[in-house]
């Protein structure tokens, strides 16, 4: 498991979660923290998931117009 020093890869996926490397703390907007031990995180970044900040795949009920 890294240290908070070392670096964790980070891959945004176009019109889908943004991929992090586990395990993985996400502070929340209300100060509540959020964590994962998964090998790879997907945090969502379109705001749909039933599951936020994690994806739950609810983006690809919906066809993005860009």
């Amino acid at each position: 498991m890294p240290t908070e020093r070392e670096h964790r890869r980070v891959t945004v996926e176009p019109g889908g979660p943004i991929l992090i490397d586990g395990p993985v703390q996400v502070q929340l907007p209300d100060g509540t923290t959020a964590r994962s031990d998964r090998f790879v995180v997907a945090v969502c970044a379109c705001r749909r998931s039933k599951r936020y900040p994690f994806c739950d795949t609810s983006h690809r009920k919906k066809i993005r117009d860009d």
